[in-house]
């Protein structure tokens, strides 16, 4: 069965009976949203201020292949599997966008037998939080040209304006846009352009906010423009926006339940991408969760190169979390990717290849041992066509590194197929957890931070940008130098080219944007040609999804 049938044949329990038996949330300090959804209040999160936290465990993977690795499936599969051996879990999820829904990637509730539901809602539309955050943004633009076009008092540079608008879609032809045509009565005309809801600054800043206030605090620090000398910034509170934009997100803040099949509790919350924002659900849902549960799993996106790196250097540094283990997603099929076979010969045994992708996840073990300072299992997301042999080359290699390595077989069987995978990962956080460390210390300065990111983490051999770029990053360093840096690059390489699989070293990290993000508290580095509003492919997946007269869905994975 496809993953979108075994979802729609699942028993769902309602929402708010399952919070008060699984978590002991009284069913008053819940908003539901039908049966099966609901927000948590934010008093009744404020109030866990003094209990104990639980234990964070996060989930990161290999570097992604057309081959899919399975950081949430398997998110969601270690979950329900500490669960079943008697450990209260709760995971914490991001929220998938339609971009990649109806795009190639797909959504992101899991899949088989390790999923989260209701998963049309969750990979559609859900609560509405990332509608609420694009029309928080979209009111920041209107409102600046509207400033403008009512005589401009703040004399904003329309030059200079930094506030693209927003679109949860992959919608290439809106990357470069000319608004105000029309006559006078249009405003003035300019350059614009879109970015996905997912890359907009509103949305980092619902991940990293602890409270309304701290939400509308950040969201009047954003700088959407300069003066015409180039140096004296607008910022969002100038414009009085920072209020309505907060009113509009008073829903959107409130951490989102839902259940696993087995019927598990999951908080999903919050949504940015990781290759090009910082690709962690919100501190809101992960601080909540462990203060409700013994046992936190939680996922980070793409590659450990991006996901891993920003949730430690960005969400850890500025929440104060404390990961006690690493678990790292691979499979034999998309190792024997980074290994040279293609996509269509991956379901063939081919050792050889296995062997020369193992290079890949080599490099993210160590990544997490020796510059993040954290234990590491790696769980070989099992697929069918895996063969014996090839199973036993992954482990016995991954025992050469000094590090475990279990089958997961969650996709097929659930929780049961992922409980040697639990007692190993329990086992490891509670007897010996690390203590996790920074690639880079708050005292260097920008640039030096994006060369620590790409040399220790990327394995480049030099990081260049055009003069420019590099002005700009000094130019910020007296106001900005201690924030950290939110790199922006293709998910798919240790490099800036997609097409360079495995582990290549000494390549070159071209950074050719950066942008202050001064609500969210980072620095955008956009390197390569990474794009802040991602196309559809040629064969999208939106011409396969389809709703019959009874309201089924179909096509959705």
């Amino acid at each position: 069965m496809s993953d979108i049938e075994i979802a729609q044949k699942a028993t769902m329990l309602p929402i708010m009976d399952l919070a008060e038996q699984k978590l002991g949330v009284d069913r008053q300090h819940l908003d539901p949203y039908g049966h099966y959804k609901a927000k948590l209040c934010l008093d009744y999160v404020n109030s866990l201020g003094d209990k104990p936290d639980g234990k964070l465990i996060l989930v990161t993977a290999i570097s992604p292949t057309p081959a899919g690795e399975g950081k949430t499936t398997t998110t969601v599969g270690l979950g329900d599997a500490l669960n079943r051996i008697g450990k209260k879990a709760v995971m914490c999820l991001r929220e998938p966008s339609l971009g990649p829904c109806f795009g190639v990637k797909g959504g992101a509730a899991g899949g088989g037998y390790a999923q989260v539901v209701p998963m049309e809602d969750i990979n559609l539309h859900f609560t509405g939080d990332f509608h609420a955050i694009g029309v928080a943004h979209n009111l920041l633009a209107a409102l600046i040209d509207n400033h403008i076009t009512q005589g401009n008092p703040l004399h904003i540079d329309p030059r200079r304006i930094q506030w693209k608008r927003v679109v949860d879609m992959n919608d290439r032809a809106l990357r470069k846009v000319v608004i105000g045509m029309g006559g006078p009565g249009n405003g003035y005309v300019r350059e614009d352009g879109y970015d996905i809801v997912v890359a907009s600054e509103v949305m980092a800043i619902l991940c990293l906010a602890t409270d309304l206030k701290d939400l509308k605090e950040r969201l009047g620090r954003i700088v959407i423009g300069y003066k015409a000398d180039g140096k004296t910034p607008i910022y969002a509170r100038d414009l009085k926006a920072h209020g309505a934009m907060a009113a509009l997100l008073k829903d959107a803040i409130k951490p989102n339940l839902v259940q696993t099949l087995e019927n598990n509790i999951a908080i999903i919350h919050g949504g940015p991408f990781a290759n090009i924002a910082h690709g962690c659900n919100t501190v809101t849902a992960t601080k909540t969760a462990l203060k409700l549960a013994d046992y936190v799993v939680t996922e980070a996106g793409f590659g450990a190169d991006l996901g891993a790196e920003k949730f430690l250097d960005i969400k850890c540094r500025m929440a104060g979390l404390n990961p006690a283990a690493v678990v790292l997603v691979a499979t034999v099929r998309a190792l024997k990717f980074h290994g040279g076979v293609k996509k269509e010969d991956l379901n063939q045994e081919n050792l050889a290849a296995l062997e020369q992708g193992l290079a890949n996840l080599e490099r993210h073990v160590h990544n997490i041992r020796e510059h993040y300072g954290l234990p590491c299992v790696v769980s070989i997301n099992h697929f069918t066509f895996d063969t014996d042999a090839e199973i036993a080359l992954l482990q016995k290699k991954c025992q050469e590194l000094g590090v475990q390595a279990v089958v997961a077989k969650h996709w097929a069987q659930g929780g049961q197929g992922a409980e040697e995978l639990a007692r190993v990962v329990s086992g490891i956080v509670d007897n010996q957890p690390g203590k996790h460390s920074f690639v880079y210390g708050e005292d260097l300065s920008l640039w030096q931070k994006i060369e620590a990111i790409a040399t220790k983490i990327y394995g480049a051999g030099a990081v260049t940008a055009d003069p420019k770029v590099k002005s700009q990053l000094a130019a910020w360093n007296d106001e900005y130098g201690h924030y950290p840096i939110c790199m922006a690059k293709t998910q798919m390489s240790f490099s800036t080219d997609p097409n360079a699989k495995g582990a290549p070293t000494g390549h070159t990290v071209h950074i050719r944007e950066v942008r202050l993000a001064n609500g969210a508290g980072f620095i955008v580095a956009i390197a390569g040609d990474m794009m802040t509003m991602p196309g559809l492919p040629k064969v999208p997946a939106a011409e396969h999804i389809d709703i019959d007269d009874n309201g089924r869905i179909t096509g959705l994975f």
